[in-house]
């Protein structure tokens, strides 16, 4: 049955498949707009008021709840027996846990099926003896199908009822099985926990990751270690300059210090060390005092530990009291004894748990959540965000198993702390999940991030990765509130043997305000909580403080039951996306010359304008022109009302569906594999062949070199205006001083309409009174010097 049900997956697969259709690039990777039956049919797209499974389709389900068994008979009447229960329906099979000689067990275990795979008019119950060998029968029941009742929630739970146990002949036997079956839908609460019947070909630990589940990721804080000062340190050679400074580390992440300036037993540093820790603090802080003593040679002055749960928390920028901490010197002795040794040596330390920042485990432009870490200072929600992960199509095979293709797909949402996976379904290249998911929305301009998943661990596998099949995000402020949005989101990967498109997912995203009044004022207020602008970070302690940030996430979530790997946490979090890339520095180029599109074509327009292109046009300017210098209070009224009659004309044409993962805007489907191996090359480098190394650096230094050159002509041309006053060309500043003494004089006799008149006419004159050559303010300029002079 199994195999049947791949074979036909495949074929509607391979039927459906796109790209048997030859469909144009932009068909294939836009989004489609979609109207499923959200709700089983009983809500609008527009539905304010809909129930918690109202961005779903309806999905129905047979349910069997096995609760216990009493008085269940032994093999040869003495003793008890080690019962289970097997639940049998057509070719699907699933089996409860056994207990060891117990005649009345209580297993209270639900399983579940989609009604629509139901091929055959009963199912049957079996209660069987693990310590039997042949017939472990000790009794069964049979139900029909069409006789089981149907609840629908908020009905009360359906209560299980006693059925006496029969032998396959149907003659009654010893026991009775408590049970209840009903006919229901992924609304019903045992949904969450009911065991699929196709998943009992999945063993191991593998069992408990094709289940739902919802995550919290720690929550963060930032470890300032300011590192003042030590005393009395005990230096092994006091002959020498010491140059001493402080490593501090927490589980695997290690800082320090420069060497203290102060080159004597109490130097002084009065230095910063960030690190990012997470809630519960397992681990502690530990600081090493050390001296160089030679080339990769430091020498241990004394150590000491402080727990984190002592460090005191803070919500602002007050310094808090310093604190003396006493050294220890840790030494082994011969026998491998370790011994620790206490010091006169001391360390002053200041440290504190800023609450006041956000700790950013996410890039700025796609965080989820920007709220600070202490909870003192979070403000109540504006909204709720919900989202309906519906069904995927024409999934990509991710793996095979007896010589043929298979997927079993999972997904993964992540907005602020909350993660959620999908169950896995299994070998199926179009999924369908149909589970409905809840955030509460602090700030409207935050991105939830969506990624399809290959389960690669269903039968226990150790050290094998959960393949990627696509990813989508969704900006909030994007959305209008209150409205339904429902689309197939095209995914696509990129990996070193170029761009491909996995498939496609449907979505259903609804982002539901409590106050328009409180949206609006959002905008108002800075991105980031108020201490990274009072006292802001450097770009390294960013950097750094991420790498830990992110590190921590997925470590204390890849420990979590079923586990949320570390693979998936990363990419769903961006990890490496700042590493360099020739892509992504083509995709930044045409994003900045997108930018400047807009100054470019007024340029041109300026310069069709002033040679003349179309004179009604010119005569036009020059008429507006008269006017706004007769009139000067015209200008920034009538530039603010062109700006608002622009965008009111814009609003015909605003964009009607979230945005996606664009191709062309990305540069996937032109970017050469060498490129993208490039890309996908981990850091330090990992790629053996000397001459493929050479010929990246040899292109990196080529991009480079222009970068190179466009920063030395803005450096030159700022010098150059520089030196009109420095005097480094003395006849230069000379002409520039008399004619600044030559135009005071004239601005001070000449009206200033009148010089404006004149400028502005002189600018816009007709080509007959133009020349080719540059004009003497240009010519002027371009002989100044620079200091391009002074370098080698």
């Amino acid at each position: 049955m199994a195999n049947q049900n791949r074979i036909q997956n495949q074929n509607r697969s391979q039927s459906q498949n796109p790209s048997n259709r030859n469909p144009t690039p932009e068909d294939d990777f836009n989004l489609r707009e979609t109207s499923p039956a959200l709700g089983g049919g009983r809500f609008s797209g527009n539905d304010r008021a809909g129930t918690a499974f109202d961005l779903v389709e309806e999905m129905d389900y047979l349910y069997v709840r096995v609760v216990k068994a009493k008085e269940l008979p032994a093999k040869d009447g003495n003793g008890s027996p080690s019962p289970f229960v097997e639940v049998k329906l057509g070719g699907f099979k699933s089996v409860t846990k056994h207990f060891g000689k117990v005649p009345n067990p209580e297993w209270n275990q639900v399983f579940s099926i989609l009604t629509g795979r139901i091929q055959v008019p009963l199912i049957e119950i079996s209660v069987k003896d693990k310590d039997r060998s042949g017939d472990d029968l000790i009794g069964m029941l049979v139900v029909d199908i069409t006789d089981i009742p149907k609840r629908v929630p908020p009905d009360s739970p359906l209560a299980p009822q006693w059925y006496r146990l029969e032998n396959a002949k149907r003659e009654r036997v010893a026991g009775e099985l408590m049970l209840a079956i009903w006919l229901g839908t992924q609304a019903d609460e045992a949904f969450s926990e009911a065991w699929q019947f196709d998943a009992s070909a999945v063993s191991g630990d593998g069992v408990t990751s094709i289940k739902s589940k919802v995550y919290l990721s720690p929550r963060l804080w930032y470890l300032r270690v300011n590192v003042i000062e030590a005393q009395e340190l005990q230096l092994g050679d006091r002959n020498r300059q010491p140059e001493i400074f402080v490593k501090a580390w927490i589980g695997n992440m290690m800082l320090r210090t420069r060497i203290s300036q102060s080159m004597n037993v109490c130097p002084l540093w009065n230095e910063d060390l960030m690190f990012a820790v997470a809630e519960p603090f397992e681990e502690q802080l530990v600081l090493s005092v050390e001296a160089k003593v030679g080339p990769n040679k430091d020498e241990c002055l004394g150590k000491c530990t402080i727990p984190l749960q002592s460090v005191e928390k803070r919500l602002d920028f007050r310094p808090p009291a310093g604190r003396w901490y006493n050294l220890e010197k840790h030494t082994v002795s011969g026998d491998g004894q370790s011994n620790v040794t206490k010091l006169n040596s001391r360390v002053h330390l200041r440290n504190t748990l800023d609450g006041g920042y956000h700790v950013l485990d996410e890039l700025t432009h796609y965080s989820s959540d920007l709220r600070p870490t202490a909870k003192q200072l979070w403000k109540p929600p504006i909204g709720v965000l919900e989202l309906g992960i519906l069904n995927a199509k024409n999934l990509s095979p991710m793996k095979t198993k007896d010589g043929q293709g298979m997927t079993d797909a999972y997904c993964v949402a992540k907005y602020g702390q909350k993660w959620i996976r999908t169950r896995t379904i299994l070998n199926s290249f179009n999924p369908m999940w149909n589970e409905q998911y809840t955030w509460e929305v602090f700030d409207p301009c935050t991105v939830i991030t969506i990624g399809v998943f290959d389960n690669c661990h269903l039968q226990g596998q150790n050290g094998v990765k959960d393949s990627r099949i696509g990813k989508v995000r969704i900006r909030l402020s994007s959305l209008e509130t209150d409205r339904v949005y429902t689309h197939f989101y095209p995914l696509i990967v990129l990996s070193p043997s170029g761009m491909k498109k996995m498939g496609e997912i449907q979505m259903a995203v609804r982002f539901s305000c409590c106050s328009l009044f409180n949206i609006l004022q959002m905008y108002s207020q800075p991105l980031l909580p108020k201490l990274h602008y009072l006292h802001p970070l450097t770009c390294h302690q960013i950097d750094s403080l991420r790498y830990q940030a992110t590190h921590i996430v997925s470590m204390r979530l890849s420990r979590a039951e079923p586990p949320l790997r570390k693979e998936i946490v990363e990419y769903m979090l961006d990890v490496g996306s700042n590493m360099w890339s020739i892509r992504r520095s083509k995709v930044n180029h045409y994003r900045i010359a997108g930018i400047l599109s807009g100054f470019t074509s007024f340029c041109k327009w300026f310069n069709q304008v002033c040679t003349w292109k179309n004179p009604f046009i010119t005569i036009l300017v020059h008429i507006l022109f008269l006017a706004f210098v007769c009139y000067p209070w015209m200008i920034l009224s009538t530039i603010f009302l062109y700006i608002f009659l622009i965008g009111t004309w814009n609003y015909r044409g605003r964009p009607r569906h979230p945005p996606h993962m664009d191709i062309r805007l990305s540069q996937a489907d032109t970017a050469q594999n060498d490129e993208l191996d490039e890309e996908f090359d981990t850091y330090p480098t990992s790629q053996k062949h000397n001459d493929v190394v050479k010929m990246r650096y040899d292109r990196l230094r080529a991009v480079a070199s222009r970068v190179q050159t466009v920063a030395g002509d803005l450096a030159t041309q700022g010098e150059r205006i520089y030196n009109l006053l420095s005097w480094r060309d003395p006849r230069a500043t000379a002409l520039f001083l008399i004619f600044c003494l030559i135009a005071s004089i004239v601005l001070y006799v000449t009206p200033p309409r009148v010089v404006v008149i004149i400028m502005g006419f002189y600018a816009i004159r007709h080509p007959r009174f133009r020349d080719q050559v540059p004009c003497y303010p240009i010519s002027f300029l371009r002989r100044l010097p620079a200091r391009t002079d002074s370098l080698l």
